[in-house]
């Protein structure tokens, strides 16, 4: 009976036991030929290590697709500790090509970690130097892809561009603002070692990495180079504590150029100082607008219906007293009788004063308000001012007397800018804005749009025609002259404004300022250039800033392709201008008759025979005299 239970048992037993291993056999089974794969994928895994490889910046364009910022594919030295056989001999050979200190290198090939970068002495190496490293065949020394941000026209838009840092993330300007978008997804090549850090006979996998998208901006490439040539100038010429330009499209509000002096090269920013990569001055910079505000103050005059520019009149004895203040007119003795467009012409600081006084406070400093003036504009660039506009409740006589000739407020030249184009536009106050589209790279897929934005209705569009024609008088008759440009209309006005520090007016240091539209009867660009405290020269607009805004203008003419018209307001003629000839037609003459024929032209021939069968300049163009005029003959 005992031997029967223990047989009863042990069968119990066997049969438990012969159970067990058939469920082991079997989840052996199922996992070698079931989950195989995934357990396999999952060893991986554990036996993996990832040499980083660098994805590329997003691209930065212009509106025509010409790239601002671009990349360079660079190598960089990365240590697998484990793998390096001989550390001393690793750390001599490297220290040397590196020229670091021994010690130094040391502590990186001893480093306790499954990857080291050597940083940075091994980032971003030469072409030399990572070749030399390549041909030592290192066990456990790899180099790998990097990205550098490169900018292959170096200073040009530097402060609205910004720059990055050496692990290629944005620092400053859109390369910060939108760092977001133009990071990129950083891939790597992945290869196998056991727990020694010893490498696997497996096959190395690469992992794509994915660039960041690309940033297309409203910049006209042609008008931007135009700005920098010219800013350049500037500092040449007259020294000045800082320089500044915008380009606006007044109908939309891009922006086709912006710069300042001083400038950096993004590509080396580490050799200035914080204070100049800081500062992008069209945008930042605040002061007050002198002259250039009278654009302004005249537009709430016409369209409050206080003055009538050509019928209504203002004697200028040469200063107005207003309070306990005397407030003088540029002019020592005035400019006697003129009526309100010769008031803008003349830039007369007491006629403004007239204006001022005829608008009252409440309305003159309600349309500051609708120009957006004491507020951002809203561009989309980071560190924008806002200026400063009097408190209504503080503002008396003579608050309202300057304010309406441009002193004792501060402004952006952003603001002024965006103003004025509203100004000529038809009345129409819309944002600025510099970034135009962002796309993916690989597909172009656009996943954010800016387009023109509407803020408000400032003037009507009758106050705006007036206006525009008021500006191109400025430009032909008054103090503009200098920027006038026959065959194209151009508007504008120049301004001074005395700087102030700690409360009191400097003297001898202005800022000179010059706000051009052009085509004045129907805009398509509008620049505002300003100048502070230049030196070597008389401290007049129409000596400094007018004629390098001439220069510009032309670049935007030739930019946008401006056609010429027919129709110009004439310029009045000043004791140093020459006269200007419409070319006639020559072709068909003889040498003799067409010599006649252009006799207020300098002639150059070229051919050997007797009658003209070409000419250059073409026939009704409108030159300087004494300009070369050739001529082909047969």
């Amino acid at each position: 009976m005992f031997f029967k239970k223990i047989n009863s048992r042990m069968k119990v037993l066997l049969l438990i036991f012969v159970s067990l291993l058939l469920l082991i056999i079997i989840k052996v089974f199922y996992v070698q030929v079931f989950e195989y794969k995934k357990l396999y994928s999952l060893s991986k895994d554990l036996w993996s290590r990832d040499l980083p490889v660098e994805a590329n910046r997003g691209l930065i364009l212009d509106r025509n697709g010409v790239v601002l910022a671009d990349n360079l594919t660079t190598t960089s030295l990365v240590l697998v500790p484990n793998q390096i056989k001989d550390k001393k001999d690793t750390t001599t050979k490297l220290a040397q090509i590196l020229n670091v200190s021994y010690d130094e290198m040391y502590k990186h090939v001893n480093k306790k970690t499954s990857i080291e970068r050597v940083h940075p002495e091994g980032r971003r190496l030469s072409y030399e130097i990572a070749d030399k490293i390549s041909n030592l065949k290192l066990p456990g020394v790899y180099l790998v892809k990097e990205s550098k941000r490169y900018y292959p026209y170096g200073n040009l838009l530097s402060h609205t561009l910004g720059y990055v840092g050496i692990d290629n993330q944005g620092l400053s300007g859109l390369e910060l603002q939108y760092d977001k978008y133009l990071t990129g997804e950083s891939g790597a090549i992945k290869y196998f070692s056991d727990a020694k850090g010893n490498k696997l006979n497996l096959s190395d996998v690469y992992l794509e990495p994915q660039d960041g998208m690309n940033l297309q901006l409203t910049i006209d490439i042609n008008i931007q180079k135009s700005i920098e040539r010219e800013l350049n100038n500037i500092v040449d010429m007259f020294e000045p504590d800082m320089a500044l330009a915008i380009v606006m499209n007044p109908n939309t509000g891009e922006i086709y150029g912006m710069g300042s002096r001083p400038d950096y090269d993004p590509n080396n920013y580490q050799n200035y100082n914080q204070q100049v990569l800081s500062r992008n001055l069209p945008i930042w910079a605040t002061y007050e607008p002198g002259s250039t505000q009278k654009i302004i103050t005249t537009s709430a005059a016409v369209e409050e219906k206080v003055v009538d520019l050509d019928n209504d009149l203002f004697y200028d004895s040469g200063s107005v007293k207003v309070d306990t203040a005397k407030i003088k007119c540029w002019k020592a003795g005035g400019h006697g009788q003129q009526t309100f467009m010769e008031v803008l012409q003349n830039s007369c600081n007491p006629g403004f004063v007239k204006m001022g006084q005829l608008l009252g406070k409440d309305r003159l400093f309600s349309y500051l308000d609708k120009f957006g003036f004491g507020a951002k504009t809203g561009v989309d660039l980071s560190g924008e001012g806002k200026g400063i506009i009097f408190p209504l409740s503080k503002v008396g006589n003579v608050e309202l007397a300057t304010t309406a000739f441009g002193q004792g407020i501060s402004v952006t030249p952003i603001q002024q800018v965006t103003a004025v184009s509203a100004v000529v536009n038809g009345g129409k106050l819309y944002q600025p804005y510099i970034l135009k589209s962002i796309s993916e790279k690989e597909t172009g897929n656009i996943i954010k749009k800016n387009s023109k934005k509407f803020i408000r209705q400032t003037i009507s569009k009758e106050t705006s025609n007036t206006m525009r024609r008021a500006l191109e008088n400025v430009v032909a008759k008054g103090g503009g002259k200098a920027a006038y440009i026959d065959g194209y209309r151009i508007g504008g006005k120049t301004g001074t404004a005395q700087k102030v520090e700690n409360g009191v007016y400097l003297v001898n240091n202005y800022i000179m300022s010059f706000m051009a539209v052009v085509p004045s009867n129907n805009p398509e660009a509008v620049l505002y250039l300003a100048i502070d405290n230049p030196k070597h020269t008389a401290m007049l607009s129409s000596y400094t800033t007018t004629p390098i805004a001439r220069r510009i203008l032309l670049d935007i003419i030739d930019a946008l392709d401006i056609k010429k018209q027919d129709s110009q307001i004439e310029k009045e003629k000043e004791w140093s201008d020459k006269t200007i000839y419409e070319v006639p037609n020559v072709v068909g003459m003889t040498k003799k008759e067409a010599k006649k024929a252009l006799e207020n032209f300098t002639v150059e021939y070229a051919g050997t025979g007797d009658k003209v069968v070409s000419q250059s300049p073409e026939t009704g163009t409108r030159v300087e005299e004494k300009t070369v005029v050739r001529l082909l003959l047969k």
